[in-house]
């Protein structure tokens, strides 16, 4: 696998955090659904599955920025998996709306044990590392719009998340359930 190839799946798996993003804050801001404390946590390993993903991008691929997504992805895995028990026995309700009659969370764990696999699958082609050494500031994103794009919502979903978990939790804890933007109530 060449490093031109690598990175434009690099670009692609952080196209596909950022629509998770996306479909999370559509959830959000349109359906009026806040997230849970345990939906908040996903979302940061989302965020940090991007920022191993980004640095990838900008730096070139190494075999250090996939351990950040591996331990993102098993992070998200992990809360999502106890999201998912707390609602699995009959009778104890669920959080949010189903998609495709899957909540959330499920599809969230889903999504992290594939980045666990594609991670796994990446990590064993080694012609990707031969340029990565060697990536100068000129050459950072390979020249690649995707890369570029893709590297740059990272960064503004990362800033929206950490923007919008501040305005639902204020400084303190956050409510679980959520019922409103305790932060906005404080203005």
């Amino acid at each position: 696998m060449s490093p031109e190839f690598a990175r434009n799946m690099n670009a692609l798996g952080a196209l596909a955090v950022c629509l998770v993003l996306v479909l999370a804050f559509y959830f959000q801001l349109v359906l009026y659904e806040l997230p849970c404390p345990l939906c908040l946590l996903q979302r940061v390993g989302f965020v940090a599955v991007g920022f191993g993903l980004g640095l990838n991008l900008l730096w070139g691929t190494r075999a250090r920025n996939y351990g950040i997504v591996l331990v993102a992805a098993i992070f998200g895995i992990s809360v999502s998996i106890r999201q998912i028990l707390l609602h699995i026995v009959p009778g104890t309700g669920h959080y949010g709306s189903p998609v495709l009659g899957l909540h959330f969370y499920t599809w969230a764990g889903i999504a992290f044990g594939l980045i666990i696999l594609g991670t796994a699958v990446m990590l064993v082609f080694e012609k990707q590392y031969d340029l990565a050494a060697d990536v100068r500031a000129s050459e950072r994103f390979g020249g690649s719009k995707l890369a570029k794009t893709a590297f740059i919502l990272i960064l503004v979903l990362a800033t929206a998340n950490a923007s919008s978990a501040l305005l639902e939790c204020g400084p303190g804890i956050c409510d679980d359930p959520p019922t409103d933007y305790k932060f906005l109530d404080k203005l």
